[in-house]
């Protein structure tokens, strides 16, 4: 360990602030501390840290008992009563050793669990139909982060979704106790008030807890503050390690202040800072600490550095638009898995936005690169994406009897589960497919004259797509579109959307899919290829099918897809970071000014996200931003991200992208060949 580890490692009593900047062994200082402990003759029963995912809790656990291992104090009995855990497992276990006080057994709701409740709670209010319930769920979930009551959160100033929560977060705390339940968030804010009203209570379990330890400290909202005063208010044994650099979770409750005022909360705390970073080449630590230098409210001031010598300088690119960035990308990464022998799994595109991925998806699918998506789903896994895949497929080939069950009754032709029953009982005894079921349906005893209505609707709408692609030799693109206008697959989007915020999202991924198959359409005719319709659909979904095969098969050595605030805690060696331009980070919505709005504070979320981005790179690092995007069908100009003003134009490599319609013949050859060559290279394997 380096010297500042060990100071953090070798301190003992009293509250203690480890600053451990991104990269700088923080899990290493939490884990040594707690075998230190146990080595100076504290019971491992009574030391609790705490931490925010079972994953984090499982991999602290693991190191300690390798550690306990190897100093020989004991091993697995030695560690016996040792509590590492998330916040809210902790809670329960509190909770459930309470009980009695408590009022006997209770259960835990899921958010499906609490999602319906809301919505029951909101369908009796006058104003019900008005509003989403999942947005209300989230603001009810944001006041117990923090830590309102009921009566407290109605004394807020708000919008009106603010007013309607006013009126539904009493009664679904009402209905929770009258079915004897906790949600989520209650395992940590029923602890809370229970030490506050109980003090015999709270003097035992701070009894039981000599020490306590805390992991990603920045992340924590004002309930976990409180559960850790009240917790450590007698013995002030309290150690918290956390980066406010890194401070990017605002949106789901997290206060930024409670690490900034940590030496307020518990007087006479040390303070450690750990700057040596053992991930990133010192290029890219530069770019970082020039560009989180500059913070507004940055308390503690930290300046990483490396022992590492080398490393290549930071790439800033800028392309015409993004469809020139995403093919930039893809080609790159291609470049860097084929030619330099590069794996997948060590490479990383990260955005601020899932609606980014749309491109960057479709490219990659293009130039034959397996990818996996963290922080949101696949765009071709999407619930709407996939029901127009699944008419294109069944127009094809009708005896796809999964995609036919897909769409069957979707959107409602009146052909109901017991009709699809009664449908696939008939073809099993006539030896028939379920589509020939549906052709003859007229002909089948006990079918309703509703559902043969619906069959003979489908039937129409799947002999009108097969004649445009197969005779008419019409493109999918528009194929595509006219089923869905022939469907009413809008109008049904629209009426099963929570909010129109959603259908808007839900169609604009349809929409996504036509752009999709338009442009391979056009990257097809580029190349002079002269493939039927029917032909060079089926091929798509082919190549569709088998990628995803791919990914699940083998989901490890695949390229990262993440949004910044699903990439914290991950590092790869090769990370890409679009989209840095002004709208899309600092995303448009922290920049809007409004009375209620800390727009400060906001801009300064997005510096330290754009921070963490950063940070993610092991050794190279491409910062990306486009000159134009098509907003409302016109390109309308970008402006780059102001982050990037704040890097000195000596730490960067400038360079243009270039446009993938200027590539040559050979190489749109070779791109629309790479998927078929890795899927038969992979055949082979």
């Amino acid at each position: 360990m380096n010297p500042a580890q060990e100071e953090a490692v070798e301190h003992q009593n009293g509250p203690l602030l480890v600053l451990a900047g991104a990269g700088s062994g923080k899990t290493r200082v939490i884990t040594h501390r707690i075998a230190r402990l146990m080595e100076r003759g504290v019971p491992a029963h009574m030391i609790c840290a705490l931490t925010f995912t079972n994953k984090a809790a499982g991999e602290m656990a693991e190191r300690v008992m390798h550690i306990v291992k190897e100093q020989r104090l004991g091993g697995r009995e030695g560690a016996k009563g040792l509590v590492i855990s998330t916040f809210h497992s902790f809670g329960l276990m509190v909770l459930g050793k309470e009980r009695k006080s408590l009022g006997g057994t209770f259960t835990i709701f899921d958010q499906g669990d609490c999602l319906a409740a809301v919505k029951e709670i909101l369908s009796r209010t006058d104003a019900g139909k008005r509003f989403d319930a999942a947005a209300i769920a989230a603001r009810i979930s944001n006041a117990k982060n923090a830590f309102l009551s009921p009566e407290e959160f109605k004394e807020r100033e708000g919008d009106d979704y603010d007013e309607i929560t006013k009126i539904v977060y009493p009664r679904y705390q009402s209905a929770l106790k009258s079915f004897r339940a906790f949600d989520f968030d209650d395992l940590v804010c029923e602890v809370a008030r229970l030490w506050q009203q109980r003090d015999d209570i709270r003097d035992r379990w701070q009894k039981q807890y000599l020490y306590v330890l805390v992991d990603e400290y920045q992340d924590t909202n004002r309930v976990q503050l409180e559960v850790l005063r009240l917790l450590a208010d007698r013995h002030k044994n309290i150690c918290v390690v956390g980066d406010d650099d890194q401070s990017i979770y605002a949106w789901r409750g997290a206060d930024v202040r409670n690490i900034l005022e940590f030496e307020e909360h518990f007087p006479g705390a040390k303070v450690v800072k750990l700057e040596q970073n053992y991930r990133s080449a010192a290029p890219i630590l530069a770019v970082a600490n020039a560009v989180i230098a500059k913070r507004a409210d940055g308390k503690y001031k930290k300046t990483l550095f490396t022992e590492k010598p080398g490393g290549e300088k930071v790439r800033m690119g800028v392309a015409v638009g993004p469809e020139a960035e995403a093919a930039y990308v893809a080609r790159e990464l291609r470049r860097l898995i084929r030619e330099e022998n590069k794996k997948p799994k060590d490479c990383a595109i990260l955005y601020r936005s899932n609606g980014q991925a749309k491109l960057l998806e479709e490219q990659l699918r293009e130039q034959g690169v397996p990818y996996r998506m963290i922080g949101g789903q696949q765009f071709f896994e999407r619930k709407e994406v996939k029901d127009v895949l699944a008419y294109l497929k069944l127009a094809l080939n009708r005896a796809d009897e999964i995609s036919l069950r897909r769409v069957i009754n979707y959107p409602p032709r009146g052909i109901g589960d017991t009709s699809v029953e009664r449908l696939t009982q008939h073809a099993l005894a006539k030896s028939w497919s379920l589509w020939q079921a549906v052709e003859r349906v007229d002909a089948l005893d006990g079918i309703p004259s509703s559902a043969q209505g619906g069959c003979k609707a489908l039937e129409r709408v799947v002999a009108d797509m097969r004649k445009k692609l197969i005779i008419e030799r019409a493109k999918a693109s528009a194929v595509a579109r006219e089923l869905c206008d022939a469907i009413g697959l809008r109008a049904d989007i629209d009426g099963t959307s929570p909010s129109p915020n959603a259908a808007a999202r839900r169609w604009g991924n349809v929409e996504g899919l036509f752009g999709i198959l338009s442009r391979r359409e056009a990257r097809v005719t580029a190349g002079g290829g002269d493939d039927t319709a029917e032909r060079e659909l089926m091929q798509f979904l082919h190549s569709l099918t088998l990628q995803m095969s791919e990914e699940e098969e083998d989901p490890g050595n695949v390229v990262t897809l993440s949004t910044l605030h699903g990439s914290k805690g991950l590092e790869f060696d090769y990370v890409f970071l679009v989209g840095c331009e002004e709208g899309l980070l600092p995303h448009s919505r922290t920049l809007e000014v409004k009375a209620s709005d800390a727009t400060v504070q906001d801009v300064e979320e997005e510096r330290r996200l754009f921070y963490v981005g950063v940070t993610r790179a092991r050794q190279r690092l491409d910062l990306m931003r486009c000159k134009f995007r098509v907003m409302r069908g016109k390109p309308v100009p970008r402006t780059p991200c102001r982050f990037l003003t704040d890097i000195p134009d000596e730490l960067l490599e400038h360079f243009e992208v270039k446009d993938a319609s200027m590539m040559s013949t050979d190489a749109m050859a070779e791109s629309a060949n790479n998927l078929l060559a890795m899927l038969d290279a992979l055949g082979k394997s």
